[in-house]
């Protein structure tokens, strides 16, 4: 690929920059008035003719100015966004609704997606983390109506199942929470093998606790991430442009679990903690996304439990301002996910 001149970058970079702001096409006088440019409108026709040839802008009209095309978003985003950091302005408001919010991972997640949305305009994706190693660490019964039960399993890390059981008969809450404690002293810090590895007991309820016990850990053995929150789809639908194209194809992407598991699995969840992945119009893999970015990352504690979170939006994005923020908040909940680990 031909190497840009320095010229041509900064030309590239403030296209983006310009097209981001205003979602129109950018002109060569543009370019010189705004960003007060010390070349003549010639010379910057030329490197925009120049940026074109190589792929990296298009021009939707004979007589409209320029807009980047992928590639030149890629290259964009690979070679000239700097790392900014986020106003600690930003950070001091994102950090105060963390610290203030109740404690517990079913506090933090939905929060943590509504902070990205709202910070970044955008979809925020955010799963909830999930252990490498499943191992029980605590369990609820709680009665709810008649001879259900609703059995809420904690996982060594704080995930947790929840699951519905049907009992035999009418249990008061007192018994039920006198057999999870029985199951709770068994069990506590478990594998999944060694609870199969228990023998039964002498009471049938026990034994069908411990057979959901059993139940609900080999399914979460089978996750590769866990519980999925979403924010800010209203935003992307309000996009200039996308709503008409894109409209049906996005909600079928946010509303069907696999195509969601599958982007993260094979993307951030194969990177180390902490690690950005952009992804730029479905990079030929996923069609639903041919219009829009995704910036990810994979926040928790190494090789014990781990989660994703990340921002969905259009291609046409502030990239090294959202990056950013996705960044700080995955730093904020592998801080929290650190704590609830060893507390």
């Amino acid at each position: 690929m031909t190497e840009l001149t320095d010229r041509q970058k900064i030309i590239l970079s403030l296209i983006v920059h310009e097209h981001t702001r205003t979602a129109q096409p950018v002109a060569s006088k543009t370019l010189i008035t705004v960003y007060n440019l010390k070349i003549s409108s010639a010379t910057a026709r030329n490197e925009m003719n120049s940026l074109t040839e190589l792929g990296y802008l298009r021009q939707p009209h004979t007589s409209a100015g320029r807009v980047p095309t992928e590639e030149g978003y890629r290259f964009f985003v690979s070679n000239l966004v700097r790392n900014t950091a986020l106003p600690p302005s930003t950070r001091n408001t994102i950090a105060h609704q963390f610290y203030q919010s109740r404690k517990g991972l079913e506090h933090w997640l939905p929060l943590a997606a509504s902070v990205l949305a709202n910070q970044a305009q955008a979809v925020s994706i955010v799963t909830a983390p999930h252990s490498e190693k499943i191992a029980f660490k605590h369990l609820e019964l709680i009665a709810t109506r008649a001879t259900q039960v609703l059995m809420v399993m904690v996982l060594v890390g704080g995930e947790i199942q929840q699951h519905v059981l049907s009992l035999d008969g009418v249990r008061s809450q007192e018994q039920l929470s006198q057999i999870a404690a029985r199951v709770n002293q068994v069990c506590t810090n478990a594998s999944l093998e060694q609870i199969q590895a228990l023998s039964p007991t002498s009471d049938p309820l026990v034994n069908q606790v411990l057979a959901a016990v059993i139940d609900q850990l080999k399914l979460a053995g089978e996750l590769v991430t866990g519980e999925l929150y979403l924010d800010g789809i209203t935003h992307m639908l309000t996009e200039p442009g996308f709503i008409d194209q894109n409209e049906s194809s996005l909600l079928r992407l946010l509303e069907e679990r696999p195509l969601l598991d599958d982007l993260i699995s094979r993307t951030v969840m194969t990177e180390e903690i902490g690690g950005v992945q952009v992804l730029i119009g479905g990079e030929n893999s996923w069609q639903e996304l041919q219009n829009c970015s995704v910036i990810l990352t994979r926040y928790g504690v190494a090789d014990q439990i781990s989660g994703a979170l990340g921002i969905l939006g259009p291609i046409r994005m502030p990239y090294g301002q959202t990056i950013s923020t996705v960044r700080y908040v995955a730093e904020l909940m592998s801080g929290l996910v650190y704590d609830n680990l060893i507390n």
